[in-house]
């Protein structure tokens, strides 16, 4: 039995565009849109990761009014209420409805134990004040971004009160003022060090990638060296470098270059492997026949061409520095005082002793988790939505 060739059959009447297959106004806008925008929506469906991005936005923007947000000034010291336990808010005294406030504080010194201990005192009604005048942001630490003085906060304890919602410290300052305070520069050090990274990254992995060769080997090379020391050890012993002589502001920018110089192997590696790929396509060989030059090639052709991956990336290692600045200044190799951050307001807990008895010091390791989990999250959600046609 022969296969019988098959028959072609051809529609020879004329073509009517209106019988033609038309797309709906939802189909036109999804197969018109750009990349960008694809991301974008598939972004929003991703609903842990815009709760977190939300969040981080709302953590971010909250470090520019660090001075109105905080209660207190950052070095203002309450003598009286040393390791103040913190205060409850309450809404009813003697079933009367009274708004939010805050009983006063007995403080009595127990000669057995060697300490303060302190009690409520219900007879004392203390009410939140809200958008008010408090603290001054005087002296060159208190200055409002250290630029012009001022007094107002969004909410202040009430007149000759007490307001420790977390509590107090061994010198009596209040430990949710200093978080606030605290996270200006636990964040700023992420953003700074990523961005010094990522600049090393794009560089270095680029020029790997596109010329490849000689300069790909050394590249690598070094890449392997350094992601061979642990990271912890490594930057400890860099941090211990540093000079004891140098301002806060000197240590801080130190830390931070440090935090970003060492950050940069993963980005570049990454980089480098998409280049490697890319550098073959027909558009790349057609901007070498047209004359451009390897950094225009590299800059304007490639390197935008997997961009939402690098976003991704690069939201991903920003935890990691915050971590980082935290860590070196819990063991104490990192910021120092007068600066203040989260790490230095961990420092302060390192007596397992201290912990025991006055476990609100902890309290600012809360931000440092909660910041990296919205991290995690928001760049895992980037990192889905790098590719939308998924």
């Amino acid at each position: 039995m022969t296969d019988a060739p098959i028959e072609h059959y051809v529609n020879k009447a004329e073509f009517n565009p209106e019988s033609a297959v038309t797309l709906t106004p939802e189909q036109e806008r999804y197969y018109m849109a750009s990349q960008w925008r694809l991301m974008w929506w598939k972004l929003r469906r991703h609903r842990l990761a815009v709760i977190s991005g939300i969040f981080l936005a709302a953590i971010y923007l909250s470090i520019v009014i660090s001075e109105v947000l905080a209660p207190y000034n950052l070095h203002a010291r309450n003598t009286r209420y040393l390791y103040s336990p913190p205060q409850s808010v309450h809404l009813f005294d003697d079933g009367k409805f009274v708004g939010p406030f805050v009983y006063g504080i007995k403080a009595s010194l127990n000669l057995e134990r060697l300490q303060w201990t302190y009690s409520e005192d219900t007879s004392d009604v203390q009410k939140i004040r809200y958008l008010c005048v408090g603290d001054d942001y005087k002296g060159a630490s208190y200055l409002f971004w250290g630029l012009f003085p001022g007094s107002f906060h969004l909410f202040c304890p009430a007149k000759d009160g007490q307001l420790f919602l977390l509590g107090t410290d061994r010198l009596g300052r209040d430990v949710l003022s200093r978080i606030i305070y605290g996270a200006r520069i636990s964040l700023t050090i992420g953003l700074i060090g990523i961005a010094i990274s990522f600049t090393m990254g794009l560089t270095i992995g680029g020029l790997a990638g596109y010329y490849g060769g000689f300069i790909d080997a050394v590249v690598q090379r070094i890449i392997e060296v350094i992601r061979s020391f642990p990271s912890l050890p490594l930057w400890m012993a860099l941090s211990a470098i540093l000079p004891v002589t140098w301002s806060p502001i000197l240590v801080f920018a130190g830390i931070t270059v440090i935090l970003g110089m060492l950050d940069w192997p993963g980005l570049a590696r990454a980089v480098r492997s998409k280049l490697l790929a890319l550098r073959e396509e027909d558009f790349c060989t057609a901007a070498e026949l047209m004359g451009a030059k390897p950094s225009r090639i590299i800059g304007k052709h490639l390197l935008p061409s997997f961009m939402s991956h690098l976003i991704a990336s690069a939201t991903l290692s920003i935890p990691s520095m915050i971590l980082g600045e935290t860590a070196l200044s819990f063991l104490g190799l990192g910021l120092r005082p007068p600066i203040t951050s989260w790490g230095v307001l961990l420092n302060e807990a390192q007596n397992i002793s201290v912990v025991a008895l006055y476990p609100w010091l902890m309290y600012p390791v809360v931000p440092v988790i909660c910041i990296v989990l919205a991290f995690q999250f928001f760049g895992d959600g980037l990192r889905d939505a790098a590719d939308p046609y998924k």
